[in-house]
């Protein structure tokens, strides 16, 4: 899982300071996509392989139309709005606070009502646990020992502070590839590939640097390619959304354009969102059904928000450093917030059910280090045992009236 957000502030902001130095070459990289052409480039050559939402949904959106029609063959039904209710997940970034969302899921599974989700989206530490989700409850036990088997030395190694100057990060994740790799093996891409087929869908959001925009990775189209390349494409997406940047390295992806190689700098979702769901523009039938008063599917959307979201008062030191960190720390709690916010409004408007899990003020333990297992293990059985007893769904953001 990433570094915490809160734990990598300080990092950034004073790499920041000590990147303004002269004199120092950056790491060396393959030509970028030139930004007229960033839809045509290719990973592995699969034409829904990912997404550009800010360009246009319409690929998108025929993409859950093609889910779709899957699903009314595997339930041998003949309309969308025959199929059974469509189960939806986001599951948010927060770092350590991972933790959270894996016990919540686990304990949900021993609570047993849990549902089979047909849309699965993670960014940043969501991007880690997605998988899991996605694949059901038979894999709560990985998810359980990704989040309380951790220790720090298994996500990253510190470079020291001249790593602003002579690098691209603070720290190097390669302990945190290793750990997804671990874990994204054939058998967990073979399993997703199935769930594709039968029209479930699971997609990743990172951040493209060079072209600063958001991208939706189609993780069940890419296992079910049969790419030789697959598991790797979806372990480097993985560390990508989970990269944030000046913390940790950019992910560079491989990419083919015009039968020549480029690369593609990628880092953290959450620089975009902290949470999604669907683009607005994806339901604008189901609007339009809805205000005829004609049926549609029914659907619950559960959001899974891995931090708190009230605020968290500090005594903060006046100087450069700290100030500078707990600004960031705002922005980034603000938009966590935002998110919520958005994707209830959008339920609101598309009359589908919604159902907000987040810390609450009740979990008061304090983090000492960056992935502290106490604390890891404490946030994940303090979620299980909620979820196990029955969680408690927010049906609205707090303070939204």
């Amino acid at each position: 899982m990433p570094m915490s957000r809160r734990s990598a502030l300080c990092l950034i902001a004073g790499g920041a300071c000590a990147g303004t130095l002269p004199g120092c070459a950056a790491p060396a990289r393959i030509a970028a996509v030139p930004a007229s052409r960033t839809t045509e480039a290719t990973v592995i050559g699969v034409a829904n392989e990912r997404f550009f939402p800010a360009l246009g949904v319409a690929p998108l959106e025929a993409e859950f139309a093609a889910a779709a029609t899957r699903q009314m063959k595997g339930e041998g039904v003949g309309a969308v709005d025959q199929l059974a209710p469509w189960q939806m997940l986001a599951v948010s970034g927060g770092g350590e606070n991972g933790a959270f969302g894996a016990g919540l899921l686990c304990g949900w599974s021993a609570e047993g009502s849990r549902p089979s989700f047909d849309l699965v989206t993670g960014i940043s530490t969501g991007a880690l646990t997605a998988p899991f989700a996605f694949l059901g409850s038979t894999h709560d036990g990985q998810l359980r020992s990704v989040y309380t088997d951790i220790t720090p030395e298994r996500v990253l190694r510190k470079r020291g502070l001249l790593a602003a100057l002579l690098d691209d990060a603070l720290a190097d994740n390669a302990p945190l590839f290793a750990l997804i790799t671990q874990y994204v093996d054939d058998v967990m891409m073979a399993a997703i590939a199935r769930e594709y087929a039968a029209g479930r869908l699971l997609l990743i959001a990172t951040t493209d640097l060079d072209s600063q925009q958001p991208v939706i990775w189609n993780i069940g189209a890419i296992a079910a390619s049969g790419h030789p390349r697959a598991a790797e494409v979806v372990r480097r997406v993985l560390l990508a959304s989970s990269a944030i940047p000046g913390a940790f390295p950019p992910t560079m992806i491989d990419v083919t354009l015009g039968g020549q190689a480029r690369q593609e700098m990628h880092v953290d979702g959450g620089a975009f969102a902290q949470a999604f769901l669907y683009p607005t523009a994806l339901t604008a039938q189901r609007r339009q059904r809805r205000q005829a008063d004609r049926k549609v599917l029914a659907a619950d959307a559960y959001i899974i928000r891995n931090g708190r979201l009230d605020p968290q008062w500090a005594d903060i030191e006046r100087r450069t450093l700290g100030i500078v960190g707990r600004a960031i720390d705002t922005m980034i709690t603000a938009s966590g917030y935002n998110d919520v916010v958005r994707i209830y409004d959008n339920a609101l408007r598309d009359g589908i059910g919604y159902h907000l899990a987040f810390i609450g003020r009740d979990f008061d333990r304090p983090l000492p280090t960056p992935f502290d297992p106490a604390y890891m293990r404490a946030l994940f059985d303090y979620a299980y045992q909620k979820a196990r007893r029955g969680y408690g769904w927010a049906r609205k953001p707090p303070v939204v009236a």
